[in-house]
Order: structure tokens, then sequence, then C-alpha cells
């Protein structure tokens, strides 16, 4: 009543078939894990890592945009350097007395318009970073997953500098003492002192100044500026005051070897520069509308006014110094975006590659695995048909 040795063959069968059908399903897939049945752990941990991965390509195209652009904005920070050198060119040649300096300021305006016609062009799906119109970009440059699991994006903050040099007004800003040149309406001056006591001063005087101008000093290689606030010029506040005493405090930080400056309250807005030091130094100062540019001073430039050319050559200098640090910046930020990027993709291979270690079926092992269970399957089926035939061998005991 009971074939014990069948049940057995059938059970063993059962199990043959069973991993012939998993097999199978490996080599059809090309999976050992595909579905959570298989190991619900494994298979929880590979999608969670392959969500990172597809985080990932969307990010490789984030940088890619990202570098893109800043790219643009290098070229055209690059291609205004140059510009401007060409500018100050024409400056230094129109120090001549034998020179046509209306030729030389017809190239002089030629050149502005195409310094403003790069500005205007050097935008990226949209986006300009030299025209004053972007302060700040981010770039999304990664996905961190914490121990607990909880994700946070990380950013590649890209500034944008404003090249712009219209809109500029020029206002009498500056007023000076013996060696003080100043130029134009009073908004730039240049000022030598001699090494060994040489001493100068400047007066920053109310040409009725607005929030967002900015006056700033450079001292060598070190610059002080200040931008003008509502509060500056709110009633009962004396703007030039509060600029010659913040101006004074940021020189007096640089520690320049030699170099005091005095200030007196009862001459608002006046610094006296003294240079004790063993170095002959230079004092530019510029003021300009934060709003038009930080290449606002172009507009001052004019070959044909021959009593302010010197002036204009040290201007040229600081709009240059501005292009040059622009192009560094721009230069800086698009190393770091392609250095990320080069990270991500080597980045998401090794995700991948640990993805497939994880899942992946070994096409070799499954192939001979295969094999062997299909020989079994074919043994399993022979002991079930024998072990169902050995009841029969009853009925010769009733013959």
């Amino acid at each position: 009543m009971t074939n014990t040795s069948s049940m057995v063959a059938l059970q063993t069968l059962k199990t043959i078939n069973h991993g012939l059908e998993k097999t199978q399903g490996e080599i059809a897939t090309g999976k050992k894990i595909s579905t959570a049945k298989d190991n619900s752990a494994i298979w929880a941990i590979s999608k969670v890592m392959e969500s990172d991965v597809n985080g990932f390509r969307a990010i490789s195209d984030s940088l890619s945009l990202g570098e893109s652009t800043v790219a643009v904005a290098q070229t055209a920070a690059e291609t205004i350097t140059d510009l401007l050198g060409q500018i100050k060119e024409k400056v230094v040649a129109a120090q001549g007395d034998n020179v046509d300096r209306t030729k030389l300021n017809n190239d002089i305006t030629a050149l502005k318009e195409q310094i403003t016609s790069v500005v205007g062009a050097a935008q990226f799906n949209g986006l300009n970073l030299v025209d004053g119109t972007t302060t700040t970009t981010n770039v999304l440059s990664s996905i961190d997953r914490d121990s607990t699991g909880a994700v946070t994006a990380s950013y590649i903050s890209v500034s944008g500098v404003n090249l712009g040099s219209s809109g500029y007004t020029a206002k009498s800003v500056f007023t000076g003492g013996t060696n003080t040149v100043v130029s134009g309406s009073g908004d730039t001056f240049v000022m030598s002192l001699d090494n060994g006591g040489g001493s100068d001063s400047v007066d920053i005087v109310d040409p009725t100044f607005t929030v967002g101008e900015s006056i700033s000093i450079t001292v060598g290689d070190y610059t002080a500026s200040y931008t003008i606030g509502a509060n500056d010029i709110a009633a009962g506040n004396t703007p030039e005051d509060i600029v010659a005493t913040n101006l004074k405090s940021q020189i007096e930080s640089f520690g320049i070897s030699g170099l005091e400056v005095d200030y007196d309250s009862a001459n608002p807005g006046q610094l006296v520069f003294t240079n004790s030091g063993t170095v002959d130094l230079t004092v530019t100062g510029q003021f300009g509308d934060e709003g038009s540019g930080g290449l606002a001073g172009l507009s001052t430039i004019d070959a044909t006014s021959s009593g302010t050319l010197a002036a204009q050559l040290v201007t040229m200098e600081s709009l240059i110094g501005v292009a040059i640090d622009a192009a560094s910046s721009f230069g800086s930020d698009g190393a770091q975006i392609s250095t990320q990027s080069m990270f991500v993709s080597k980045l998401t291979d090794s995700m991948n590659a640990g993805i497939g270690a994880m899942v992946d079926a070994d096409m070799e092992e499954a192939s001979a695995r295969l094999q062997a269970l299909q020989v079994q399957q074919q043994l399993g089926i022979q002991a079930l048909s024998i072990a169902n035939q050995a009841p029969q061998n009853i009925l010769a005991l009733f013959r």
C-alpha cells in the first residue's frame, strides 16, 4: 500500500527539477539573484546601489553641463583679457606726443564694443556667468549616503563675475594732494610715494553717493574697497567719513612695511599716506557703480584725454587684473568639475562591479551545473520508474 522507494525517488526528482529550474533561470537572466525571493537581503542591497548608480548617471550629466558652462565663461574671460591688453597697448601708444590720438581712440572704442559683445554672448543653455545676471550657480556633484541610509546632495559652487562695462556714471569722488593725479571727473587717482618719508593725501568727497556704489584703494598688491550701503547715506551720517575710516582700517590691516595712513576727523574724507619704508609705493583709487560691472572703468579710457593718460594706464592694469582673476577663478572651477566628473565615472564603474559580484550568475558554473542536473534528472526518472514497478513483483506470489 505504501511504496516508500517511489516516494523517495519522487522527492529526489522534485529537488533535481527545482535545482534545474533555478539554474535555467540564472542562465536566462544572467543573475543568480533576480528577485527578492532568491535572497532578500542581497537583493535589497543591490537595488539601493542600483538606484545610486542611476543617480550618479544624472550627476554625470549635471557635471558635463556645468563644465561646459564654466568653459564658456573661462573662454570669455580669457578673450576679454586679450582685448584689454590691446586697449592697454593703445593707451601706452597715446602717451607719445607725435601720435594720432583720435585714431587710437577709435580703435579703443571698437575694442570696448567687442568686449561688450563677448560678455553678452558668453552663455551656455541660457546661463551667463560673466554678465552679472548670475551671482552663484551650484553644480550637482555627488549624492552621499551615510551609515543610516540618509542621502544628501553635494554641490560645486561657481561664482559669477560681472565683466560688464556699461551704465557707468563718472563722479567726482576724489580730490588730490600735491603729488596725486586725479583723472576724469575725479573717479580715479594715482599717487606716488617715494621711500624714506614720501607723503601725500587724497580727499574722498560725497558726490551724492547711492547704494551699491563702491570705492577702492590699491597699494601695491593689496586692495581695500568699500560699498555704499543704505545706512551710510541715511540722514545725519557723513558718507565720506564712513568710507575713509573703513578704507583706512583695511589698509592698515595689510601690514605694508613703512606705510602709515592718517585720518583727522576734522577733515572728513581725507587720508594722508606716508611712506617711511625702503620701497617706493604707488597708491591708486577707483570709483565704480557695482551694478555696472567689474570693467566699469573702461568708460574712463579716452586716448584723446592727454592729461589723464597716466591714470588711465593704472586703470587698465586694474581692469586687466579683474579679467585675469575671473579667468583664473573659472579655470579653477572647471578643473574641479572635470576632476569630479572623472571620479563619478570611476565610482559608477566600481559600484556596477560591486553589484555584479553580488547578483550576477557565474555562467561557467551554471553551465556545468545544468549538465549535471540534466543527467541527475534522467537518473531520477529512471529510479522513479523502477520504484513504481516494484509492487508488480507481488503479483508473482499469487500465481
